[in-house]
C-alpha cells in the first residue's frame, strides 16, 4: 500500500496534483466530508435519529455562538430537537451512498452499451445511440421523478432499503447515457488501431479484444466523467429528497434536512436550512473542482 502511494506520487498525475492548491483545497474538503460522513456514528456528537435520546424542549435552538445557543448543539437543532451538525454527518453519509451507488450502476451499463455500440457497429450502435436520443430528449429530473413515482406507487409500505434502491435506480436510468456516448466516441476511434487490428488477425475473440485491449485505453474519459457525475448524482438525489420522492423521512439525506429547513426560512430559524444547504453545496463544488483537475491531468495536451 505505501508503495503504491509512492508511485502515484511521483507519477505525472501526483506531480499535478501536488502543484494544484485547487485540486489540493478541493481533496481536503472532500476528505474532510466523506471521512465525517462514512464515520458519522464515531464522529458525530449525537444520534440524530435515536428517538429516545431527543428532547423537544431543544427545538430550533440557534447556533452555539448565538445567545439563546447550547454548547451541546453546535450548529443548534431542528424541529424535533436533533443536532444539525449530527443531522449533517448522517444525512451526507446517505447522500453520498446514493450517489456513489448510482454512479457505479452508470458505469458499468454506459460504458457496456458504448462498448458494443463502437466496436460491433450496425444495427446494435443503430438501436443503442437511438435509445440514447431518447433519455437524453426527457431531462433528468423529470425521469427521475417518474421512475421514483412509479417505485412508490407500486411498493407503497416498502422497506427503507427497498425506497433507496428505487432512488439509486432512478438516478441511474438517467445518468448512463453519458457514459454510453463517451465510450462509443473513444471506442469508434480505438477499434481501427493496429493493435486492434493485429489482435483480430490473430484469431481473438471479439469479446476479449474489447474487454482487455480496448475498454483499458477508453476509460480515461471515463473517470473523469465518473468523478464530475457523482456530484451531480448527490444534487438530484438531494433534489427528489427535496420534493419528497427520495430519501424516506427516517432516514433523511441533505435534500430532505434542506427541505424541513425551507419551512422555517423566514420564521428566524435560518440554521435549520442554511447549514445542510451549505454541506451540500461544499460537497458537489469539492468534488467538481476534483473532476476538473483530473481532467486536465490526464490530458497529454494540457501538460
Amino acid at each position: 500500500m505505501t508503495s503504491l502511494l509512492h508511485r502515484w506520487f511521483d507519477s505525472d498525475v501526483g506531480h499535478s496534483f501536488r502543484t494544484s492548491p485547487t485540486a489540493i483545497v478541493a481533496g481536503v474538503i472532500a476528505f474532510i466530508c466523506i471521512f465525517c460522513a462514512v464515520f458519522a456514528p464515531w464522529v458525530a456528537p449525537h444520534n440524530p435519529f435515536d428517538l429516545a435520546t431527543l428532547e423537544l424542549s431543544n427545538a430550533r435552538l440557534p447556533p452555539a455562538w448565538s445567545p439563546e445557543g447550547s454548547r451541546n448543539f453546535l450548529l443548534g437543532t431542528d424541529d424535533q430537537g436533533r443536532d444539525i451538525l449530527s443531522a449533517l454527518m448522517y444525512g451526507a453519509r446517505i447522500s453520498l451512498l446514493v450517489g456513489a451507488a448510482s454512479v457505479v450502476l452508470s458505469v458499468i451499463i454506459g460504458v457496456t452499451f458504448g462498448l458494443l455500440a463502437g466496436f460491433l457497429g450496425g444495427w446494435i450502435d443503430a438501436f443503442l445511440m437511438r435509445l440514447c436520443d431518447v433519455m437524453l430528449s426527457f431531462p433528468s429530473i423529470l425521469v427521475a421523478l417518474l421512475i421514483a413515482g412509479v417505485g412508490r406507487a407500486l411498493f407503497p409500505n416498502a422497506h427503507d432499503a427497498l425506497a433507496f434502491g428505487v432512488l439509486i435506480i432512478s438516478i441511474t436510468l438517467t445518468g448512463w447515457v453519458q457514459y454510453a456516448r463517451t465510450v462509443r466516441g473513444s471506442t469508434l476511434v480505438e477499434r481501427n488501431k493496429e493493435y486492434v487490428q493485429a489482435a483480430r488477425v490473430t484469431g481473438v475473440a471479439p469479446l476479449r479484444i474489447m474487454r482487455s485491449h480496448v475498454l483499458p485505453n477508453v476509460m480515461g474519459p471515463v473517470l473523469v466523467l465518473a468523478t464530475i457525475q457523482v456530484a451531480t448524482a448527490i444534487i438530484t438525489e438531494a433534489t427528489l429528497s427535496f420534493l419528497g420522492v427520495g430519501a424516506p423521512p427516517t432516514s433523511p439525506s441533505l435534500g430532505t434536512l434542506i427541505r424541513v429547513g425551507n419551512d422555517y426560512l423566514f420564521s428566524g430559524e435560518w440554521w435549520i436550512t442554511i447549514f445542510p444547504g451549505a454541506m451540500l453545496v461544499l460537497i458537489a463544488l469539492s468534488v467538481n473542482l476534483l473532476g476538473d483537475w483530473l481532467r486536465d491531468a490526464l490530458n497529454p495536451r494540457l501538460r
